[in-house]
């Protein structure tokens, strides 16, 4: 069957458009040299799943890994991770190299080198990341064991995807830790952006809806449940009324925190060890250590006549 010339001549014209450069408002960075690595969301997704694998063996994956073929099968998958990483933090450094300070000659090799340091951080990690399924384990009286968190709970999904993008930040990797959590963030419902710090014994419990900004310092043994925010309450903003990046603007929690669903916290503002805050609640003021914020009961209102 031949094809429509006037169809052809249509699918052009609009080519012709989209590849307008006087048209075109946001461009891809150029690639100065043949061969440079893209980023891929794909090889991202997969950075995330060896990562996780190498920490939690046979918990994250369909083959058996008996005690004879584990180690093997594990430093074939580090070998894996290593060339993945290496290549996706290259071609974080090349997407905008006007915000890099290394040289074009010199980028494979610090790429590697921060891979390296990324791999040789995996068991501090996994020790972190322990503390955090102890404590959801711990705290849920649905949980019916540890390994039970491992596999089914979001919360703790998001949490991983959130410690390995941050420490990938932590080394300076650009692009590629938002993309991580972004991920995490489609399948879980939980955005938490790599920036913030998180302390150990982190929980989300049920966790759709949460919201953690860049700023936010949460400490040790903190618990937060389904629908919480820790945003922004207001920007500084330059000349052009355009908020100014890098500030702190979000929530300072202490130790012991505890924040009950659909709560939102906003501004610098600081919650104080051991604080309770209910749910339902909007919080834009210091919290003082210990205290505990809940919602009037309804019997204390009377009805509008």
């Amino acid at each position: 069957m031949e094809k429509d010339p006037d169809k052809r001549f249509e699918i052009d014209e609009v080519i012709g458009r989209l590849c307008s450069m006087e048209d075109m408002r946001h461009v891809c960075p150029t690639r100065s040299g043949e061969g440079e690595p893209l980023l891929s969301n794909s090889a991202v997704r997969r950075i995330v799943e060896l990562a996780s694998r190498l920490m939690f063996p046979g918990f994250l994956t369909d083959s058996d890994r008996g005690p004879s073929v584990m180690r093997s099968v594990m430093t074939i998958e580090c070998h894996e991770l290593r060339g993945l990483l290496a290549s996706q933090i290259s071609a974080g450094l090349c997407f905008d190299k006007n915000q890099s300070a290394i040289p074009d000659a010199d980028i494979s090799r610090h790429a590697g080198s921060l891979a390296d340091s990324f791999i040789d951080s995996l068991p501090d990690l996994r020790h972190i990341l322990d503390t955090d399924i102890d404590a959801t384990y711990l705290g849920d009286p649905a949980a019916t064991s540890t390994h039970e968190v491992i596999i089914c709970y979001p919360g703790f999904k998001a949490t991983v995807s959130y410690r390995i993008a941050h420490r990938l930040l932590e080394l300076g990797v650009p692009v590629v830790p938002r993309m991580i959590t972004e991920q995490a963030h489609s399948d879980t419902g939980i955005d938490i952006h790599p920036g913030a710090r998180i302390g150990k014994g982190f929980v989300i419990d049920h966790g759709t809806g949460v919201v953690i900004g860049a700023t936010a310092i949460i400490g040790d043994n903190v618990k937060i449940y389904q629908g919480v925010t820790l945003g922004a309450k207001s920007f500084v903003t330059d000349d052009s009324n355009n908020p100014v990046k890098g500030i702190p603007r979000h929530p300072i929690l202490g130790n012991g925190v505890v924040v009950y669903s659909n709560s939102t916290i906003l501004g610098r503002v600081n919650i104080g060890d051991g604080a309770v805050i209910g749910g339902n609640l909007w919080v834009t003021r210091d919290v003082e250590p210990g205290e505990k914020l809940i919602q009037a009961r309804a019997d204390n209102f009377r009805s509008a006549r």
